[in-house]
């Protein structure tokens, strides 16, 4: 076993872990904060909601949709210059951060939407029909309605975060990612290659199995 896995440094392994969890944690948190209210005025602002403003929903749709349709590599190369103005670098764990967040907020903001269009329609006229506020609304109806498909769409967030921390090693954005990228395949070490792949797999699989358990959870309720 020594031999096969004779490359192989297991506290620098161990650091590129928890420098992948750092950076799924925040931007994961990040995303989550900026995306879930863009989703519910993306909801809100649509046809035929509470709010339907319909040139308002054009602009935000074509905002997320430019950002969705940018290849994450690129926005990576792209949102150098920003990244370091806002962190004072770009490289590591914390120059990560900024780009996760702007290629994956768009992409959460939509899957908030969709699990809010999924929410009874009767429920939110009901809500309204007894002089409940917008936010009521949204507090007490929506959001929980929609608290499976939220979760959901956390947990597919996720895993997209998971693949986008790995092609962040690219540009020297630390993690698992960036160990593969150095030494598994810049150096050739296969050894490395395969653990690095081994653990990732096991992180999205241990994401997958939570999330799923807490929709199962909240979808009986």
């Amino acid at each position: 076993m020594d031999a096969l896995l004779s490359n192989i440094n297991w506290p620098e392994i161990g650091q590129a872990c928890l420098d992948t969890l750092s950076m799924l944690g925040m931007a994961l948190g990040f995303t989550v904060l900026l995306g879930l209210p863009l989703g519910v005025l993306l909801y809100l602002t649509g046809k035929q909601q509470l709010h339907a403003k319909p040139g308002i929903y054009r602009v935000l749709s074509m905002v997320v949709n430019i950002l969705r349709s940018l290849p994450f590599i690129i926005l990576l190369i792209v949102l150098i210059p920003v990244t370091t103005l806002i962190t004072g670098t770009s490289l590591g764990v914390a120059g990560a951060i900024p780009p996760l967040v702007v290629g994956c907020t768009p992409f959460f903001a939509r899957l908030v939407e969709t699990a809010l269009r999924e929410v009874d329609r009767g429920l939110v006229e009901a809500t309204q029909s007894m002089g409940a506020t917008t936010w009521q609304i949204i507090w007490h109806t929506l959001l929980p309605e929609s608290r499976p498909g939220l979760i959901a769409a956390v947990t597919v967030t996720a895993i997209v975060l998971v693949d986008y921390t790995a092609m962040a090693g690219v540009i020297g954005g630390g993690g698992l990612g960036d160990l593969a990228i150095r030494f598994g395949y810049q150096r050739f070490q296969t050894d490395v290659m395969v653990v690095t792949v081994a653990l990732l797999v096991l992180l999205v699989q241990g994401l997958q199995m939570t999330g799923d358990r807490l929709v199962s959870h909240y979808s009986r309720r």
